[in-house]
């Protein structure tokens, strides 16, 4: 008998209601392989469902875990800002374990929408006007990837601070 929470839920994205699923199977998936890094990219993040308080409960779970590290990476993240108020909250008390970056002023960057791990699990939107896109377990893939975002990562910097310096 196989148990679900084991293997993908969906392979292949048809709406964002899947996306959403798999984003949670995803983090689920992450603390019980022990993943010590997600990486997450999209333009904003505005349609993400950030603000969902399971997924919040998961990542709670996969950071609680030592030596864990978020990274995430998006053209501007004011969308993310207005529209999950309660990702910008639950973020601070973790803002240690998560880095926020933005490619730097004149670097133009094709942004897809990923979830990545750091051994084999790879969530992509090819179409996110109409949520088409994969999860899949590929380790030539993810570290295909994560060559990619090391490439990008390299003209970025640090954006979207947990806590607002007041003087």
């Amino acid at each position: 008998m196989s148990d679900d929470r084991i293997e993908p839920p969906l392979s292949a994205l048809r709406s964002q209601a899947d996306f959403d699923q798999a984003l949670l199977w995803a983090v689920d998936h992450a603390a019980r392989e022990r993943s010590r890094r997600l990486t997450w990219l999209d333009a904003d993040f505005a349609s993400w469902p950030l603000d969902n308080p399971a997924l919040l409960q998961a990542l709670d779970v996969w950071l609680r875990l030592p030596q864990r590290r978020l990274v995430l990476l998006a053209l501007d993240f004011a969308p993310l800002q207005r529209l999950h108020p309660r990702f910008v909250a639950w973020r601070r008390p973790w803002s240690h374990a998560i880095d926020a970056w933005s490619p730097s002023d004149g670097v133009d960057v094709h942004m897809p929408t990923l979830v990545l791990d750091d051994q084999r699990l790879c969530l992509q939107v090819f179409d996110k006007t109409h949520w088409r896109g994969r999860l899949s377990q590929d380790e030539r893939a993810v570290r295909q990837w994560h060559d990619e975002i090391d490439a990008i990562l390299q003209r970025c910097e640090a954006a979207f601070p947990a806590h607002s310096l007041g003087l």
